[in-house]
């Protein structure tokens, strides 16, 4: 069950990641809403770094969870994961004004500790 926790919230991870660069980044650019500037920059840089980092780390949490599934039941791997989780939880509740991104990662943040509860 532990394998299959992981993977789920490493998987969710990912497409998480991809997800929300589809939607605030390149969606927003398409369509043209924001005004070039230098807020609009900054959103975007925001917007994109969050979805690379949980892009970047739920696809190296899957690889691992492939190639040496028994490391991910330590359990400073799994406090560094849930740690992560609650440090994008912080980013999103202080510099994003919308609901989407806090519930993501909430989801992540609830399957890892359902691993936790689980090895």
């Amino acid at each position: 069950m532990f394998t299959y926790l992981v993977r789920a919230a490493y998987g969710w991870l990912v497409v998480s990641g991809v997800l929300h660069f589809i939607v605030d980044v390149v969606s927003q650019y398409v369509r043209g809403v924001r005004e070039p500037g230098a807020a609009t920059q900054l959103y975007y840089g925001l917007n994109s770094a969050f979805a690379f980092g949980q892009f970047a780390f739920g696809l190296f949490g899957l690889l691992l969870s492939w190639l040496a599934p028994s490391v991910l039941r330590e359990g400073p791997v799994l406090l560094m994961a849930a740690l992560t989780g609650v440090a994008w939880l912080a980013i999103a509740f202080l510099f994003m004004d919308y609901w989407e991104p806090r519930f993501m990662v909430g989801v992540f943040c609830a399957l890892v500790g359902a691993a936790w509860l689980a090895r």
